[in-house]
C-alpha cells in the first residue's frame, strides 16, 4: 500500500453560517495548522500514513482540537462546503498583511481563492512513475470532482454549478500540459518561472501536480488538487481510496497510459479534460463525459461504477477494499453539494442548509471518534 496524506482547508465561522477569519489567531495558538492568505480559512496537514484507520484518526483529531480552541475564542465552530456559502465573497481578508506573495494573490485573484478544499496526496517516489501516474489522473480528475462537489451555494444563492470553487478558481497557468517525463516536466516548471506566468514553484494551480520537498527536482508523491471539501471522514477515505487503487493498478500495468492507451492527441486530451471539468463541476456526478480513451460518452455515476468494478479486488488484495465500499453510498444518495441542492429544491433556504450541514458534521465527528478512534487508542 501506498503512504497517504491530506491537506484539509476549512471556514471557520459561527453557528449560524456566517465566515469569520480566526486563521492568524489560530496559528499562532495551535502547532500543526497553516495560514492560508485569506484569514477565513485554516488548514492542517495530516502525517503520510498507510493504514486507513490511522488516516480516520488523523483527519478527525485535529479538527477537534481546532473546534475545542474556536469555543475558548467564542461561539465559533466549523463550516463545511468549498466557497463562502453565504456571503463575502466582494473582500479579501488578509491574514499576513506582510506576505508579498499573498499580495500578489489578493491582487491577482481577488476572493476567487477564498474557497475550502481537500488535497489528497499519494507517494510515489520513482519520478517517472510519478509522471505516468500525474498523466492518468490528470484526465480522471473530473472524477474525482464529482464524488467530492460541495460548493452549490455563493453569496447566499444557487450558481447553477455542484462545485462552484471549481468553476471560480483561477487554474494557473493557463495551459498546463500532460508531460512526457521528469525532465520535460522541470524543463516547463523553469520556463513558466523564467517566464513570470508561475511566481513560485507552488503557484502550479492545476486538478494534479507532482509534489515534492524540492521542486520541480525531487519529487515523491502525487498531489489530487481538485476535490471540494469532503466533511465526511468516512466518505473521504472511500474517494482516497479509489485513487489508491486506481495508482496500484498503473503499477501493475504501465500501459494504462493516456500517451499509450488514447486514441487522441496529447493537446486533445488537455482540451477534452478541460471540457470534462466544466461538466463535473457543473452537474457532478450526473455530468455527461467524454472518456479519455476514444471519446465514448459516459455519465461521471456511470464511470466511476466502472472503476469500482475494475479496481475492487485489487482493494481486497491489499486489505482496504472496506474503506472503498461507501463509495456506493456517495454514487446512490448523491454528494454533498446535491444533497444540499434536494433541500434547496424543497424551499430550505442556503443559510438553513448550511446551519443543518454544521450541526450533522459535528454529530458525524464526535460519533466517529467515540466508535473508532477511541478503540484505536485503547
Amino acid at each position: 500500500m501506498l503512504l497517504k496524506g491530506f491537506e484539509i482547508e476549512m471556514y471557520t465561522g459561527t453557528p449560524n453560517g456566517e465566515i469569520v477569519g480566526l486563521s492568524d489567531k489560530i496559528t499562532t495558538s495551535l502547532d500543526g495548522y497553516v495560514r492560508e492568505p485569506d484569514s477565513r480559512n485554516v488548514e492542517y496537514i495530516t502525517a503520510p500514513s498507510r493504514n486507513y484507520d490511522q488516516l480516520l484518526c488523523a483527519i478527525l483529531r485535529p479538527r477537534l482540537k481546532l473546534r475545542e480552541y474556536l469555543q475558548q475564542l467564542g461561539n465559533y465552530t466549523l463550516i463545511p462546503g468549498s466557497t463562502l456559502s453565504l456571503g463575502g465573497s466582494d473582500r479579501f481578508v488578509r491574514s499576513d498583511p506582510t506576505n508579498p506573495y499573498h499580495t500578489y494573490i489578493e491582487q491577482t485573484y481577488g476572493a476567487k481563492v477564498v474557497t475550502a478544499s481537500v488535497h489528497i496526496n499519494i507517494g510515489i517516489d520513482d519520478p517517472e512513475l510519478l509522471m505516468r501516474a500525474c498523466r492518468l489522473i490528470r484526465v480522471e480528475a473530473p472524477l474525482f470532482l464529482a464524488l467530492s462537489a460541495s460548493s452549490p451555494f455563493l453569496d447566499g444563492k444557487a450558481t447553477g454549478f455542484h462545485s462552484t470553487r471549481w468553476r471560480v478558481f483561477p487554474q494557473t497557468p493557463a495551459h498546463v500540459p500532460l508531460f512526457t517525463s521528469h525532465a520535460d516536466h522541470i524543463q516547463w516548471v523553469e520556463q513558466q518561472l523564467a517566464a513570470g506566468t508561475m511566481q513560485n514553484v507552488r503557484h502550479l494551480w492545476v486538478s494534479v501536480r507532482p509534489n515534492g520537498d524540492r521542486r520541480p527536482y525531487d519529487l515523491n508523491r502525487l498531489e489530487l488538487r481538485i476535490c471540494d471539501l469532503v466533511t465526511d471522514p468516512i466518505s473521504l477515505l472511500a474517494i482516497t481510496a479509489l485513487l489508491e487503487a486506481r495508482l496500484l493498478q498503473l503499477i501493475e500495468n504501465p500501459h494504462l497510459d493516456p500517451l499509450i492507451l488514447s486514441t487522441f492527441s496529447p493537446e486533445e486530451l488537455i482540451s477534452l479534460t478541460a471540457n470534462n471539468e466544466i461538466a463535473a463541476a457543473t452537474s457532478s456526478l450526473d455530468a455527461e463525459l467524454l472518456h479519455w480513451q476514444d471519446g465514448r460518452k459516459i455519465t461521471a455515476r456511470d464511470w466511476i461504477a466502472e472503476l469500482y468494478q475494475e479496481v475492487w479486488a485489487l482493494a481486497k488484495q491489499n486489505g482496504f477494499s472496506c474503506f472503498l465500499s461507501p463509495l456506493q453510498k456517495i454514487l446512490r444518495e448523491g454528494n454533498e453539494a446535491q444533497q444540499w441542492l434536494q433541500l434547496y429544491a424543497l424551499g430550505f433556504s442556503a443559510q438553513s442548509t448550511i446551519i443543518q450541514a454544521i450541526r450533522t458534521v459535528r454529530e458525524r465527528e464526535v460519533e466517529l471518534e467515540d466508535k473508532l478512534c477511541a478503540s484505536l487508542a485503547a
